[in-house]
């Protein structure tokens, strides 16, 4: 089991859940109850290791909406945050080691960069074989506030602020989402050249809005993607679909959001620092 099933635990609290076990004779409810049973049988399947992490993640239907947008932290931020920013550093050491991306214009280096960095970050976290752990975010209470701090109720504007800081906190829906890409990389279980090869032919994307020099990234990532195929026949020669497969699992990378890797892994480190400024000076910092 390669995550805690703990924070996976079916039982709803939202108003819509209790409103329809307020109404036990509706067609509704009985295909609601359906549902909580096929859920239920699930929950005890994973409890006797029957299934593993992924195809639960499968099984699991993701008809509550409160549980999967509740707001996540790491269990163990110290220790992750760390694991997490030896990743970063490797993932601009690759960027910074090609000749073909450093003899870019600069403008091009800068928007790969921008485009590329979550997806090529979550490739290492793939590699590194990063396993991590969530927990609810705390909500402090009105009475904790007034106790802790002497303040009384939030005006508007305050209240604004902390809604809109809650919109980009890191939700249980994205690290799923975030954990099946990981699984899907680890169910290939790549080798180290095709890792290498994966990351330029993701690097090198002709696809990004306003490049200046599109026919050459294309040929960047047709090249890349050249040699890993070689790669994957030389070392797979009877695994036909394997180089799909291994296409198809990076896309699912592309929607992995860059708010969801900054705030869980990355905000509990640099505070209110922009993370791309900090992403900049790694990459054109230059060794004395």
């Amino acid at each position: 089991m390669m995550f805690p099933l703990e924070e996976m635990k079916t039982t709803c609290h939202c108003s819509g859940y209790r409103e329809q076990q307020q109404q036990p004779h509706t067609i509704l409810y009985n295909i609601l109850i359906r549902a909580d049973s096929n859920y239920s049988n699930n929950d005890s399947l994973i409890n006797n290791n029957q299934v593993n992490q992924y195809n639960y993640n499968k099984m699991i239907p993701h008809n509550c909406h409160c549980k999967q947008q509740r707001a996540v932290c790491l269990k163990n931020p110290e220790g992750t945050c760390q694991m997490a920013s030896n990743v970063l550093v490797k993932t601009i050491c690759f960027m910074k080691s090609l000749p073909s991306f450093s003899q870019l214009p600069v403008e091009d280096q800068l928007s790969l960069l921008r485009d590329c960095w979550v997806p090529l970050f979550s490739l290492g976290l793939a590699q590194e074989r990063t396993v991590f752990e969530v927990k609810d975010v705390p909500q402090a209470s009105m009475l904790r506030r007034i106790l802790l701090n002497g303040q009384g109720p939030q005006s508007e504007e305050e209240q604004e602020v902390e809604d809109e800081g809650k919109m980009f906190l890191p939700t249980l829906a994205g690290v799923h989402k975030l954990r099946s890409c990981l699984n899907r990389l680890w169910t290939l279980n790549l080798s180290p050249k095709e890792y290498a090869y994966l990351k330029g032919a993701m690097l090198f994307n002709p696809d990004i809005p306003g490049l200046s020099t599109t026919v050459l990234i294309n040929s960047l990532q047709q090249e890349a993607q050249r040699a890993l195929q070689e790669v994957v026949l030389t070392l797979h020669p009877g695994d036909l679909g394997r180089f799909s497969c291994i296409l198809l699992s990076t896309s699912d990378l592309q929607t992995v959001s860059q708010s969801l890797i900054t705030e869980l892994f990355f905000r509990p480190v640099i505070g209110q620092a922009n993370l791309f400024d900090l992403l900049i000076e790694m990459l054109f910092i230059r060794q004395e």
